[in-house]
């Protein structure tokens, strides 16, 4: 894409089934998902967060991979058959400590990005580090910021600020949505939250989000019980949902969307004004403290 137009990117939302603690059936689904997408004529296919092993499960403390390693490789094989690139989510070792990471593989298989979570629930803090880097990657349709989950929630926009700052003109996030295993989504339909927050974000930089969720039981670990539901979500750059997957722990599914990604025309200083014009002002701190500045 040139500096001047804007292009259509097609992308691929794998929502599938993980089988916490079931690393070589999670890959399994992944590389289907990938080839699926592939042939859906996509050029990016996003997966769900903690695809290999299942977000909080306890094998993570045995079966935790480096990045690079066999799962990361696996996941490179298979962008490099079918000619895609690839984010999905994975549980890292790095040392004596475990990240809940997400990597960006190119269509040659090539490892271009690694994000390690850094929003990380309380309850899973004695399972996952924190992460402590921020960065966007110049992919060859665009340039892109990765999330994972709970960094896009409304109260750490600070940080899809700071990927919309670097330059990010879209940010892909795998994720793992889950509910109470006696939520009923007639009453309560699931994901107002994350088309809040996402259309928040998209409005202000003209940045479209895409999360992709997993399906299925949580089986161990702090949430055992609660069960992962999918509604993977897209946001355009009007803040618009262009597609919400199907909700339910056996709603595995491939959804495909086309996306209009703008280049960026204003950077450094010059973002602030254009904030401020679309009515939004940055916390300022006061004389008095107040770190979030005036009402």
């Amino acid at each position: 894409m040139t500096a001047a137009s804007s292009s259509t990117l097609r992308v691929g939302m794998g929502q599938m089934l993980v089988e916490p603690g079931c690393l070589r059936n999670n890959l399994r689904r992944a590389v289907r998902m990938i080839r699926d997408a592939a042939q859906q004529g996509c050029q990016v296919v996003v997966l769900p967060e903690c695809l290999d092993l299942g977000w909080t499960h306890p094998s993570a403390r045995q079966h935790a991979q480096p990045i690079p390693g066999p799962s990361a490789e696996a996941l490179s094989q298979a962008a490099s058959d079918a000619k895609i690139d690839v984010v999905a989510g994975l549980t890292e070792r790095a040392g004596d400590r475990i990240y809940n990471a997400a990597v960006l593989v190119d269509g040659d298989g090539r490892l271009l990005a690694r994000h390690r979570k850094i929003n990380i629930l309380e309850i899973a803090q004695d399972l996952y580090s924190v992460g402590d880097q921020l960065s966007v990657t110049k992919a060859s349709w665009g340039t892109v910021g990765i999330a994972v989950c709970a960094d896009n929630f409304p109260d750490s926009h600070c940080l899809g600020h700071a990927l919309a700052r670097m330059g990010a003109q879209i940010v892909l996030s795998p994720c793992a949505w889950a509910v109470p295993p006696d939520h009923d989504n007639r009453q309560e339909p699931y994901g107002e939250l994350w088309k809040g927050s996402y259309a928040t974000l998209a409005r202000l930089y003209e940045m479209p989000m895409v999360g992709v969720s997993n399906v299925g039981l949580i089986t161990e670990g702090p949430w055992q019980g609660r069960k992962c539901i999918g509604c993977s979500l897209a946001v355009g750059g009007q803040g618009e949902v262009v597609f919400q997957a199907p909700y339910g722990e056996d709603a595995e599914c491939l959804g495909i969307v086309d996306l209009e990604l703008t280049p960026r025309r204003y950077r450094g200083t010059a973002i602030a004004p254009m904030l401020r014009a679309k009515g939004y002002e940055a916390g300022i701190a006061t004389d008095r403290g107040d770190a979030d500045g005036p009402a």
